[in-house]
């Protein structure tokens, strides 16, 4: 592989470094993969495991219910054992955690699309996301000590991480393509769904990342100073010593922040859809109807294909809108990797992304997404709530995915060598995971249920998208007053 002439005039990247970066790439791509899969899936595949017509309220409640713990059991978990796996990629070395860690995410992808209840796919998505959460801390760490000068170090953790809504792409595209050719696929159980087949993909992009990343280098400032004895042991409490408490709580609470907007209303448009075209609203009345049909009948055979056909739309449609919102977020972490080598100082760089949010997500939410915007703005812009949704969710991914690249090139600065790890796991794993997601059950278990009772008129979608709203609102007006408290690196731009 050739090297790239660098105009600043460091020495160009190797051959292994470039494969490093690659490497890298399909990591935080895979991550995403992994992670989006739910968001996706949730409504037919619930539907499917709980025997429950999601158009219902009781249906769509249920379905509402189990996707919460499965959403926010699964980051719990991911953040429990994320947390430890910090530890052991500072006692352990950066490479053997990151192996094992792919490992695990990549066969549990494949045992859950062949789940048979809502409670085993819960525990297959608990050690999907353990070990997505270990090989995120792990990479990280791993990524900013192999280049150690700090505008490499800057450039090569942005802009591989910003693969990681390429992942998010990839993932869409995949349902979407399991969703149009789900007939032509085997049978899974009888039967020939797409969430199972999007499930099992999930082992595809691991395959190259299991044979390659074991053969690839140890973070040398690691190895030397375990080498040399030097390398302190990793430990908690140390995150919470005057040096470093400020920016341990800071940093949590950003995070937790940032995956509350994620968690707490992107995530939740997938279901929010299926509200906003007029197409589908026969589906309850059509399914009822092929209940009382005898199945061999010639009637139930129309009415199932009628069935299908309307479902299928609607599940091409949830794809659509899910990749407008890849793409923004894909575009948002790109951004995010420039200003981050031209914008010095680390709190207004984050602000650019958190006060527009604050404005713009809760309207997107409140109106689109609830299919609320007047009549009239909609003629004058010769569209419909759905379309203006996917402008908005374009713009909702771009201001909050970019703040998820933002900790991985803030967070390596913040930390020495032997805490770096557990630094870094402790804000994405306690913060992000444990507390973040919890802005899931908020929404799902508790403002969603609120709006839905207490809103005459409104659709059980509708309802959701308030609860988004609320939520959102609350997790980006407490992610901007915090920002002010962050400590910016020293000048010095690492501590080693």
């Amino acid at each position: 592989m050739s090297e790239l002439p660098d105009p600043s005039g460091r020495q160009s990247l190797t051959s292994v470094q470039w494969l490093i970066c690659v490497i890298a790439a399909i990591g935080f791509a895979f991550d995403i993969y992994e992670l989006l899969m739910m968001p996706l899936i949730a409504r037919p595949a619930l539907a499917e495991l709980l025997h429950v017509d999601p158009d219902t309220d009781t249906g769509f409640k249920a379905i509402l219910a189990w996707n919460t713990y499965i959403m926010w059991g699964s980051a719990l978990c991911g953040g429990t054992f994320g947390l430890l796996g910090g530890y052991l990629t500072d006692l352990l070395g950066r490479r053997r955690v990151l192996t094992w860690s792919i490992l695990l995410y990549a066969f549990s992808a494949l045992a859950a699309g062949y789940s048979t209840s809502p409670m085993m796919l819960l525990v297959l998505r608990c050690t999907t996301f353990i070990g997505v959460c270990v090989e995120f801390v792990a990479a990280v760490a791993w990524l900013a000590e192999l280049f150690p000068d700090p505008k490499r170090r800057e450039a090569v953790l942005g802009y591989t991480q910003a693969f990681s809504s390429v992942g998010g792409l990839l993932v869409t595209v995949a349902y979407g393509l399991c969703v149009k050719y789900n007939l032509s696929l085997p049978a899974i159980f009888g039967e020939h769904s797409a969430w199972r087949y999007t499930l099992i993909s999930g082992v595809i992009p691991a395959l190259p990342l299991i044979l390659i990343r074991p053969f690839l280098p140890e973070s040398p400032i690691w190895q030397q100073k375990r080498a040399s004895g030097t390398l302190q042991r990793p430990s908690l409490a140390g995150l919470f010593s005057p040096a470093y408490r400020r920016t341990t709580i800071v940093t949590a609470l950003l995070f937790a922040c940032s995956y509350g907007a994620a968690f707490g209303a992107i995530q939740f448009t997938p279901q929010i859809v299926p509200g906003l075209n007029k197409a589908w609203a026969p589906l309850p009345k059509l399914r009822g109807d092929y209940e009382k049909l005898d199945p061999e009948s010639s009637e139930a055979t129309a009415l199932k294909q009628k069935i299908r056909e309307l479902d299928k739309d609607q599940q091409s449609v949830v794809k659509d809108v899910q990749l407008w919102q890849e793409f923004g977020g894909l575009f948002g972490r790109f951004a995010l990797a420039w200003l981050a080598i031209r914008i010095v100082r680390r709190g207004p760089l984050l602000r650019l992304f958190q006060i527009p949010g604050l404005f713009l997500l809760p309207l997107v939410f409140f109106f689109p997404a609830a299919g609320k915007v007047p009549e009239s703005i909609l003629s004058t812009l010769h569209t419909d709530n759905l379309g203006l949704l996917k402008i908005g969710i374009f713009v909702a991914g771009f201001l909050t995915v970019a703040q998820f690249s933002f900790w991985g090139n803030y967070l390596p600065r913040m930390y020495p060598v032997h805490l770096r790890g557990t630094g870094e796991s402790f804000a994405a794993n306690v913060g992000g995971r444990m507390v973040g997601t919890s802005a899931n059950a908020l929404t799902g278990l508790v403002f969603g249920p609120l709006f839905l009772s207490s809103l005459t008129g409104m659709t059980r979608p509708g309802s959701l998208a308030y609860a988004a709203a609320l939520t959102v609102l609350i997790v980006y007006a407490i992610g901007l007053f915090a920002s002010f408290w962050l400590p910016e690196p020293s000048a010095e731009e690492t501590h080693d």
